[in-house]
């Protein structure tokens, strides 16, 4: 028998990195005008400003203009050192114009790990100051990150490991026992909703006997009456939950299948080229939708 062909693999990068004039890069898309008012901008800035850039930006060359490259990931960071006064940086260099695989196969640190990150560098011995300067916070943020999971069960904790909760929402868990905890995660996940409100209203509708001492389970200005129905409607929601999953899952993932095709769209440098020139309000619209990381508004961490 005659032996298979062994596979050929292509290289996604070139072997050496190479040192680009910010001068001649071509962004693949343009950075709209509201990023640098946004908390991750001043975060990236601190960070490079701190500790230097750590992960280097990816170009590809184009044969259109040689000497030229395409900025495939690392706009804002590269408009950062551009700001610095840097006319050069060392940046990956891509043997394909594809920008898709990038920032879309990119999973962001939720709340926990973020926490995890934290205190690892803090018992390395990097003190809180630094890491409050490197992620733009002050030094009561970074004290209050560390604390954020005192009082919340191990069960609970793993189960919202890799979830976007919002800080606030464990100051709510904080005030449940670790049962009535554990029942609020099911219902996070199983409703996809992490925000704050949800996680009140689950307060507000727990009894006394599910909450630590000390705490009211009525909040203030609430009926015995409205409390009641808030606990009817509670338990309504819960014995809906699972019925909604299985519509929520095939409608999820239309929205992903036409978000992903959008993102591949819009990340190919040729029809983003042809789209700017010629329909650059439909690019914009493309891009908004291609950023979407979730369908709920998030709420803004306290």
């Amino acid at each position: 028998m005659s032996k298979a062909p062994e596979p050929v693999f292509s290289l996604a990068f070139e072997p050496e990195m190479a040192l680009v004039p910010i001068s001649a890069m071509m962004p693949v898309r343009a950075l709209r005008p509201t990023v640098k008012a946004s908390h991750k901008y001043r975060q990236i800035s601190q960070s490079i400003r701190e500790i230097g850039l750590v992960e280097p930006p990816v170009v590809a060359r184009t044969d259109a203009a040689p000497g030229r490259y395409l900025l495939l990931d690392g706009r804002i960071r590269v408009e950062v050192l551009k700001e610095m006064g840097e006319t050069q940086v060392e940046c990956l260099v891509s043997t394909d114009d594809e920008a898709f695989t990038y920032n879309r196969a990119v999973n962001r640190l939720s709340s926990i790990q973020e926490r995890a990150m934290i205190v690892r560098a803090i018992e390395r011995g990097v003190p809180e100051g630094k890491i409050a300067t490197a992620m733009s916070l002050d030094v009561k943020s970074v004290q209050r990150r560390v604390k954020m999971l005192d009082g919340i069960c191990q069960e609970v904790v793993a189960q919202l490991a890799d979830k976007h909760c919002p800080m606030a929402v464990f100051d709510v868990l904080r005030k449940m026992k670790p049962i009535r905890q554990m029942e609020a995660a099911d219902l996070f996940v199983g409703g996809n909703n992490y925000t704050v409100a949800y996680a009140s209203a689950i307060l507000a509708g727990s009894s006394q006997a599910q909450l630590v001492d000390g705490v009211k389970a009525k909040p203030k200005g609430v009926s015995a009456t409205l409390l009641a129905r808030m606990e009817r409607e509670l338990a309504t929601l819960q014995e809906s939950i699972g019925s909604a999953e299985e519509t929520y899952s095939r409608d999820n993932l239309h929205l992903t299948v036409f978000k992903g095709y959008l993102a591949k769209l819009v990340g190919n440098a040729r029809v983003a080229r042809f789209l700017a020139s010629r329909y650059p309000d439909f690019l914009e619209q493309f891009q908004a939708i291609a950023d979407i990381v979730s369908t709920k508004p998030a709420d803004e961490a306290a």
